[in-house]
């Protein structure tokens, strides 16, 4: 797995801009002075795996945001989160159970800017050692994984399109047998596969 993370630590040095919501509608216009809330969510690469997997869920069709959507463990930064790889951290062993000690930490991709007015980064860490999984019954239906390798071939993505407010919006999907990745998910890790494939 040394390769692995040699490859992984690679792409975080390549430059690159952030992303966004917005990336594949260019006519967008965002309003000037908005104000972004700080969140962090973690790309967790599995080692332990037969083949590197990246550590996915299935958010309850109970919440009020994004029901039933694929989603990374994350969430809003919180006024005792040191920073947002804290957050990320933390919303990890809340959300999923996974342990901080269980986390090798390679670094952050640049921001990710979503419609619900956060600012989203992207941490990639690896994952050494299998973990008993809990998902939070009140925000997690399910976790699961895909093969880092699928994730990271750009010809798995595709751009589709639907309504919303009013206008047309595109956006990335990466559909991996039942599990459809879309939007926010699909686009950072669009943003990762193209700096591993630099």
């Amino acid at each position: 797995m040394i390769d692995l993370e040699r490859q992984l630590r690679t792409a975080l040095t390549r430059q690159g801009e952030g992303s966004s919501d917005f990336d594949l509608n260019p006519e967008t216009v965002l309003p000037a002075g908005r104000k972004l809330r700080p969140a962090g969510v973690l790309i967790g690469v599995t080692t332990y795996s037969p083949v590197p997997e990246v550590i996915l869920t299935k958010r309850s069709s109970a919440l009020k945001h994004h029901p039933g959507q694929i989603a990374f463990p994350g969430g809003k930064q919180d006024d005792g989160d040191a920073d947002v790889i804290a957050a990320a951290l933390r919303e990890a062993r809340e959300e999923i159970g996974l342990p901080g000690d269980n986390v090798e930490v390679l670094g952050a991709l640049p921001e990710h800017e979503t419609v619900t007015t956060f600012q989203v980064t992207p941490v990639l860490a690896l994952i050494n050692r299998p973990f008993q999984v809990i998902p939070e019954p009140g925000e997690v239906a399910e976790v699961f994984q895909v093969p880092l390798a699928f994730l990271m071939d750009p010809a798995n993505y595709q751009i589709e399109s639907r309504r919303w407010r009013g206008s047309r919006r595109y956006y990335f999907t990466a559909p991996f047998g039942p599990y459809y990745i879309w939007g926010a998910t699909a686009r950072m890790l669009r943003a990762l596969a193209s700096r591993m494939e630099s």
